[in-house]
């Protein structure tokens, strides 16, 4: 994000002294992107950040993945992956259930009521989005506030944990998108110097970093790293000298925030317009877009609901996670669905969802997509959830 900010006490000039009121020296340390080459912030710790004590493996959640064969489309059901009696000792990072994955992105989902430990995912940026419940969000960089419809973009390497706010019946239920690189908001939106642009659906005043610093002491403690190996992903328990949220300051374009999707301003036309106006942030080989509550087609002769395409470069992925769908009735999908539509497969409406919309005004509806330009593979989440009678339903059958 190049927005910059400024957060508790750094000096008046970079890569200069500080010192603190008995002129005890601060650590300052860069924390950057693509190298020196790309966004970054300066961190000020009271101890120094790469003190290590011990070394040992960690088991990341399951990562493997299994391809989409024979090719079809799937309807997943995220809410059963989570029984009720499991809710308050699972946690926001050690819970997630892989649903889909590349070597691009990853999609996980996961309900928790406990807290997580420090984890610092070291393999890309995280866009978690808070299907519903309420989270604090404490990071090296100070706190974030997550609540339901909140997207919480966490960069690389940020050492951060999660604190549901709710009880065991109200749990944190969170889509995580994970990047293998880094995600920022489509380039067509921002100036060539990084500016939201006026004609963008949002801009810097709907992002909200953190205020303040968030210090905490400790000694030998645990940070859960998940990170690249010569074989994929792998994981690592580092024990750290000092806590590592002692920063007393930073500054720069590099940082965690929360946007929330209904801060997003939904772009229509006189006829239906194509998924790219939804977009909300690009990753390398992806893109993230939202559909929220909006007035549709003004044409006399429109058709308000998606006219079926065939995506033959990328595959489809929606998250249904609000309001109601017109164009996916009689499918089975409601709240907490994901549908995977494959490139090169032609799909929409359900069948007389087409004719119904015609002379609608208004969709409530709320829905995170990803689509993807390298074909997606099902992780263990995804197939232990799997409506086996979706691919169908077009054909108005429930069995091939």
């Amino acid at each position: 994000m190049a927005h910059y900010r400024r957060v508790g006490d750094v000096p008046p000039k970079r890569h200069t002294q500080h010192r603190d009121a008995s002129g005890r020296l601060y650590f300052e340390e860069l924390m950057g992107e693509e190298g020196f080459s790309s966004d970054s912030s300066l961190l000020y710790h009271r101890e120094i950040p790469s003190a290590i004590v011990d070394s040992r493996p960690w088991d990341v959640p399951d990562p493997s993945t299994t391809p989409n064969q024979p090719l079809k489309p799937r309807h997943l059901r995220l809410h059963d992956l989570f029984p009720k009696e499991a809710w308050a000792g699972t946690d926001a990072v050690t819970g997630r259930r892989l649903i889909l994955g590349n070597a691009d992105v990853r999609l996980s989902y996961v309900v928790a009521a406990a807290e997580s430990p420090l984890y610092r995912n070291a393999t890309g940026d995280e866009i978690v989005y808070v299907e519903s419940g309420a989270a604090t969000v404490e990071t090296i960089f100070g706190a974030l506030d997550a609540k339901e419809g909140d997207y919480v973009v966490i960069p690389t390497s940020t050492t951060h944990r999660w604190l549901p706010a709710g009880s065991g019946d109200e749990p944190l239920r969170a889509y995580v998108i994970e990047a293998t690189g880094h995600v920022a908001p489509p380039k067509r939106y921002l100036s060539r110097f990084g500016q939201f642009l006026e004609n963008a659906p949002y801009c810097e005043r709907d992002l909200h970093g953190p205020g303040e610093p968030l210090t905490a002491a400790g000694t030998d403690v645990e940070v859960l790293v998940k990170h690249r190996t010569s074989r994929g992903i792998g994981g690592t328990r580092f024990t750290y000298a000092n806590h590592p949220f002692d920063v007393v300051g930073w500054d720069g374009c590099l940082y965690p925030f929360t946007f929330s999707v209904h801060d997003f301003e939904p772009i229509t036309g006189r006829v239906h317009q194509p998924p790219p106006v939804h977009q909300v942030f690009e990753g390398h080989n992806f893109v993230v877009c939202n559909f929220v509550p909006r007035k549709v087609d003004y044409h006399p002769l429109s058709i308000p609901v998606p006219y079926y395409h065939s995506n033959v470069d990328s595959d489809e992925i929606m998250f249904y996670c609000g309001g109601d769908y017109e164009a996916r009735k009689g499918s089975g999908i409601g709240q907490g669905s994901v549908s995977v539509h494959p490139g090169g497969l032609a799909h929409g409406p359900q069948p007389g969802a087409y004719e119904r919309g015609i002379g609608a005004e208004f969709f409530d509806e709320l829905a995170v997509m990803v689509d993807t330009f390298r074909p997606l593979e099902l992780g263990e989440g995804g197939l232990a959830c799997e409506d086996p009678a979706y691919a169908w339903t077009w054909a108005g059958r429930r069995t091939p």
